[in-house]
């Protein structure tokens, strides 16, 4: 009985432990590699979290309407190797972004690349097209 209530304890806990891991995905999971993009917009939040951060943009449609878009970067680790940090990009500062977009068709990009106001551009892919083994998009 105890032999039993331990095993079912292991695998219950091992299983738990491994959600994390089935919820991440692959690029081509969710953005297209056929869809380059570019966004001009306005930081409305950033979100420095596991697996990928994000930037929350706001930028003006074809019909002057102000869309926001979900922006999927590396890793926060990853980004502050790379020289960023959480007070980076905030809210307020304009950036344009070089990505992918969402095969789903949502307002949810990949970025690639972001280019600050004075001009600095840091690599901000996480896996996937974009990735510095991957080479630059065609």
């Amino acid at each position: 009985m105890r032999k039993t209530l331990l095993l079912t304890a292991t695998v219950t806990l091992l299983t738990l432990a491994g959600g994390p891991v089935r919820a991440h995905h692959a690029f081509s999971a969710e953005f297209d590699a056929n869809r380059p993009m570019t966004l001009t917009g306005t930081v409305n939040r950033t979100e420095w979290i596991n697996p990928h951060s994000w930037i929350h943009i706001d930028v003006e449609d074809a019909t002057g309407n102000v869309v926001t878009w979900a922006i999927e970067c590396g890793a926060p680790n990853a980004l502050m190797r790379r020289g960023l940090n959480k007070n980076s990009i905030p809210a307020g500062l304009e950036l344009v972004i070089d990505g992918f977009r969402a095969k789903n068709g949502s307002n949810t990009a990949n970025a690639r690349d972001i280019t600050l106001p004075d001009g600095s551009q840091f690599f901000v892919g996480s896996s996937g097209t974009g990735a510095p083994y991957d080479g630059p998009p065609e």
